[in-house]
């Protein structure tokens, strides 16, 4: 198909956002016609999102500059359910107070990348509580319910790999695709709103809001899905070693927020600026050309750009700069993730294993022993060989001992 017309449909393209589309094509003029609402469902099973969220993020960052509205869902009623998409096992139920206590963190995460308002092309954000725990169970399941076979429920992929793995598939997870799809003929009643956009694990659901949209109300609906995204070696976006990387600053500090996108893979980089910059493309190409040690500078430039994005201008010059002074100059930045021990714990000596985890440089310190024998672990700059050795004051230099783990995970442990 040739390039779309319309601004938005142009750039996720040329950007790498599209994996699935309804039809692209009746999208396209929808768009160029004028103002489209759109949105993105998220349900508050944490008070933050990580990277593995920011794809459809972004998209709805990039609806918003070419004019059109952007609309955030949260799933305070489906959370209580729990979506069952691509998962081996049910999610834990979360009562109400832990579910708004969650919200409340997603609003800090929206308001860094979208603008919102009262205006055509300001963002909303709506709860789908609003309309689901109103809803009487057998009026629901008469006026909705005959729209969705259970012959072509089972079909999805959701839901065959839990049966085919033998793993249970309650009857409360199994409405969840049916609530999903009544979410956006809701929203397209209460908010104009015709195009859902998610994840390429999502398309299942998206698809049975756009048809429930067809037969219900006779309205064309669109769906929208980004790629599954992982690194080159594999692994899936917004998992570490170390846990999830976190949106929000109170869940991962901008540093280590920055310092995960500086240690991107090499050939990673230019798809990785494509997709979560908002760098010109021309300049995204002349950053994914360089190579050798000079692919180092396009890292940066990375880790900078998108740390800009998650936590302001400030925290991301910040984090750059405390970069700079502990890899390029040698010292010990008052920015790096820090923790506090009793000074005289420190006098009497306390293990590096145990340091390490307490610094979350490691999960346990059976970790940190096996860390410290791989040659892993540093103290000060300098390699650690005994995984019995102990930190004492003598280790402190102005105050602090530096540990890193790996080449680019480091931590202070200051004296309390």
């Amino acid at each position: 198909m040739p390039l779309p017309q319309s601004s938005f449909l142009k750039t996720l393209t040329e950007r790498g956002f599209i994996h699935q589309c309804t039809d692209l094509a009746a999208l396209d003029g929808a768009l160029s016609a004028g103002p489209v609402a759109a949105y993105v469902g998220f349900d508050a099973t944490a008070d933050s999102l990580h990277t593995g969220h920011l794809l459809p993020i972004m998209a709805l960052r990039w609806l918003q500059r070419s004019g059109h509205k952007p609309i955030v869902l949260i799933g305070g009623a489906t959370t209580r359910i729990g979506d069952p998409s691509f998962r081996d096992s049910s999610r834990p139920l979360l009562d109400d107070e832990r579910i708004a206590q969650n919200i409340a963190g997603l609003r800090k995460v929206f308001s860094r990348y979208l603008a919102f308002g009262d205006g055509p092309t300001d963002a909303i954000m709506v709860d789908n509580a609003g309309w689901l725990d109103p809803l009487r169970y057998l009026p629901f399941l008469r006026d909705f319910g005959t729209h969705f076979t259970v012959n072509r429920m089972l079909t999805f992929d959701s839901v065959r790999q839990r049966l085919d793995r033998e793993q249970p598939l309650t009857l409360l997870e199994f409405n969840y695709m049916v609530l999903q799809a009544f979410d956006f003929l809701e929203l397209s009643r209460r908010h104009d709103c015709v195009l859902q956009m998610g994840g390429s694990d999502q398309w299942g659901n998206i698809v049975n809001g756009v048809e429930l949209g067809r037969r219900i109300d006779q309205r064309q609906l669109f769906g929208l899905t980004t790629p599954l995204l992982t690194a080159s070696s594999g692994a899936k976006m917004g998992k570490t070693a170390g846990g999830a990387v976190w949106l929000n600053a109170e869940r991962l500090s901008p540093y280590e927020f920055w310092q995960f996108w500086r240690n991107t893979e090499d050939d990673d980089v230019a798809r990785f600026l494509r997709l979560f910059t908002e760098l010109p493309l021309d300049e995204v190409w002349r950053l994914g050309e360089l190579r050798g040690s000079e692919i180092n500078e396009a890292k940066r430039i990375l880790a900078t750009e998108v740390t800009r994005l998650a936590h302001g201008d400030e925290a991301a010059e910040q984090a750059a700069q405390t970069a700079h002074h502990t890899f390029a100059e040698g010292g010990q930045a008052e920015g790096l993730p820090s923790v506090e021990v009793p000074h005289a714990e420190l006098e009497s000596g306390i293990p590096l294993a145990n340091l390490l985890a307490l610094a979350g440089l490691s999960s346990s310190r059976s970790e940190g022993r096996r860390l410290i024998r791989g040659g892993g672990a540093r103290l000060n700059g300098e390699a650690l060989t005994d995984e019995n050795a102990v930190a004492t004051v003598a280790d402190l230099r102005d105050g602090a001992i530096m540990l890193t783990a790996g080449r680019k995970r480091h931590a202070l442990v200051r004296a309390a």
